[in-house]
């Protein structure tokens, strides 16, 4: 997509490529990319795992990342063939005012680094937004909030897709639940979704991995299906991708970081659709 700006240099995948996305969600991003070797050992722990996109949170206890540990993780991760998005989570952005302009903030912060940085530059907004986590929001069929976290998205988007950056956002199931026109909205709002489908299998069950991946692709099959049941072929529907959370052992978490688990989130394999119900990888 071109928004009045020219091609920029790239040493990663495209974010709309047909291929398949394997996602890593990394949480206390100061903390893990800021110790020795930090965003060394981040990029050889993506190599082993097949990771191609990377999701940090840039900031920790309101703090955020320093401009040279971003600018030095994203040239380890690109010169790795990773993208990189800067993920951002709130549980209240959609209520407007300050909460909105907060995580607005945020986003122009990660614009102006990509401005002074034009080598190492973030190549995406990942939004980890969750209303439905407010006591009021809780319940089965309960949206009350979604007009609220559509227009956060679209906030979102008139600040970051102008400067070429992509906008990615987790949702959860519940909110696949709604009308035909709520969806065509949610679906309208961002142009890349990802549904957390988390766990389809329990390492105990004693499934093989054929049976794991049969389960996974039945589950991922149902929740396109209700995505965009009723929508046919409009355009300019978000292309939904699949979340699914994988183990990462305290091994091979201290060989990412050096540190616990608790340091860093676990892999998810990202099955993605093609913008069609029906389509599973």
């Amino acid at each position: 997509m071109a928004w009045g700006a020219p091609p920029l240099p790239s040493f990663h995948p495209r974010a709309d490529s047909a291929a398949p996305v394997h996602g890593l969600w990394v949480w206390k991003g100061p903390t893990v990319v800021g110790g020795a070797h930090g965003a060394a050992l981040l990029r050889d722990f993506c190599r082993a795992q097949g990771v191609t996109e990377v999701y940090v949170s840039v900031s920790e206890k309101g703090q955020m990342m320093s401009a040279d540990q971003m600018a030095g993780m994203i040239d380890a991760l690109h010169r790795a063939n990773i993208r990189v998005e800067a993920l951002f989570s709130s549980e209240n952005a959609d209520q407007g005012g300050a909460h909105l302009e907060k995580l607005l903030d945020r986003v122009r912060t990660i614009v102006q680094f990509n401005r002074s940085h034009g080598a190492q530059r973030f190549d995406g907004i990942h939004l980890d937004l969750e209303p439905q986590q407010r006591p009021e929001n809780k319940g089965p069929g309960n949206l009350r909030f979604l007009p609220g976290l559509i227009d956060a998205y679209l906030a979102v988007r008139a600040i970051a897709e102008p400067v070429r950056l992509t906008v990615n956002a987790d949702i959860q199931n519940k909110i696949l639940k709604g009308t035909v026109d709520q969806r065509r909205q949610l679906l309208g709002s961002v142009p890349r979704i990802t549904l957390m489908m988390y766990e389809v299998s329990t390492a105990n069950d004693g499934d093989s991995v054929a049976q794991k991946a049969e389960k996974a692709q039945a589950a991922s099959k149902k929740f396109l299906d209700l995505a965009y049941d009723g929508l046919g072929a409009e355009p300019h529907l978000a292309r939904m991708s699949i979340g699914l959370r994988t183990p990462v052992t305290p091994g091979s978490c201290r060989r990412c970081c050096g540190r616990s688990t608790t340091r860093i989130a676990p892999t998810r394999t990202i099955w993605a659709g093609r913008g069609t119900p029906t389509t599973i990888l």
